[in-house]
């Protein structure tokens, strides 16, 4: 295929697909129960739709509830519930979904069904309820900032961006957040397993990955005199928070400012770029019952859960370039018209040197594509095998 049979093919492979996942019964018990279920464990949500949608779409918040553990479901019922309003009147236009955690543990949001049922929840919002796949976002409180921190890396592929509010990281990495933005929030006396500096450990993290590789768009506010609980939901409202984080944490100065620390607000400011030209990716830190085996415009066997890769789009030379932090022995990179000129020879250059490959745009390879995401802006005609 030239490039303009392989857009046309792309374009009418989506519009096929969504017409007979529309028909999917199984879809459809999901969307009429608002229910997912993967193995013994499902996934319940509330959904309400506000406003219009844009030329693209709707907007996709995800909110994930307070609780966690606990010997009973009432709590995390209860906090569910709550969640249902929470940050929704900050939605102006959009699809507001609160997820019911999957069990009721600490980590309700990111037991390791949670990943796949997340993929399900956004493809099935993306089919029948017009949600733009480039405006998807994480938000969540408490627990939910547990989920936020667990979920966003390991899907950061699939969001536009993250609020994180009272959560702790739990050492999680943030590597794969390159080009997703977080913000971090936090009460200035949440003490509770040292959520409050924890936070700030996190802003410094995120400043050392900025540093090293761009990207890594980020912010923290810690809210003056309040313990777990504090506004991210007022945004007609400033709220007072910490002007300097450092200096708070180091030298325990309480310098303030006002500031707009609505968690909507700040998702609202940003659209997911599904091509971005550089991919980091913690191979470390992935979902291994997802059935999704890419992260942006790579690929790599979910069997394998160690390595990190670096990796570039140099559009000037028709190239990706492979940073030399990469400790991944193999991998696959993906491409598409929209990322290179694959009418000519694509160059891959190492650490240990370069090489051209002679691509061909295979419909087998939109295919699958297609079916791993159900993302109309993941569908690949070529891959290139890669051996560090």
């Amino acid at each position: 295929m030239n490039k303009t049979e392989w857009k046309a093919a792309a374009e009418k492979a989506w519009e096929d697909y969504k017409e007979r996942e529309k028909k999917d019964p199984v879809r459809l018990d999901e969307i009429k129960n608002q229910k997912m279920d993967f193995g013994e464990v499902s996934m319940k949500y509330g959904i309400a739709v506000i406003g219009e949608p844009g030329e693209n779409g709707y907007p996709l918040y995800i909110a994930m509830h307070g609780g966690g553990g606990s010997p009973t479901p009432d709590i995390n019922n209860q906090q569910w519930e709550h969640m249902g309003i929470y940050y929704k009147n900050s939605v102006k236009n959009g699809v507001y979904v609160n997820t019911r955690g999957v069990r009721d543990t600490w980590d309700c949001h990111g037991n390791p069904e949670s990943f796949p049922l997340y993929d399900r929840l956004i493809e099935n919002m993306i089919l029948f309820y017009n949600v733009d796949p480039n405006r998807v976002y994480f938000l969540g409180f408490s627990a939910g900032g547990d989920g936020v921190y667990i979920c966003a890396p390991r899907l950061a592929d699939r969001i536009a961006a993250a609020n994180m509010s009272a959560g702790h990281h739990n050492g999680t990495s943030v590597w794969n957040m390159r080009n997703t933005p977080l913000q971090l929030q936090v009460g200035a006396l949440d003490g509770a397993y040292g959520r409050n500096f924890a936070t700030v450990e996190y802003q410094i993290k995120l400043d050392e990955h900025e540093k090293k590789y761009g990207g890594y768009i980020h912010n923290t506010f810690v809210h003056f005199n309040k313990p777990h609980n504090f506004y991210d939901n007022h945004g007609d409202e400033l709220q007072e928070v910490m002007a300097d984080v450092y200096k708070w944490r180091d030298q325990d100065l309480e310098e303030t400012k006002k500031a707009d620390t609505d968690a909507v607000h700040f998702l609202d400011r940003y659209k997911r770029n599904p091509l971005p030209d550089r991919v980091v990716w913690d191979l470390t830190n992935r979902a291994p019952l997802r059935k999704v085996e890419s992260f942006y415009w790579l690929n790599c066997p979910k069997t394998v859960q160690e390595g990190f890769i670096v990796a570039d789009l140099d559009k000037e030379n028709n190239a990706v370039r492979i940073l030399s932090d990469t400790t991944a022995k193999a991998f696959d990179v993906l491409l598409n018209d929209d990322m290179l000129d694959l009418d000519k020879p694509v160059k891959i250059i190492t650490p240990a040197g370069e090489y051209t490959e002679c691509v061909t745009r295979s419909e087998t390879e939109l295919e699958k594509t297609l079916e791993e995401r159900g993302d109309k802006d993941y569908i690949f005609s070529s891959r290139i095998h890669v051996k560090m």
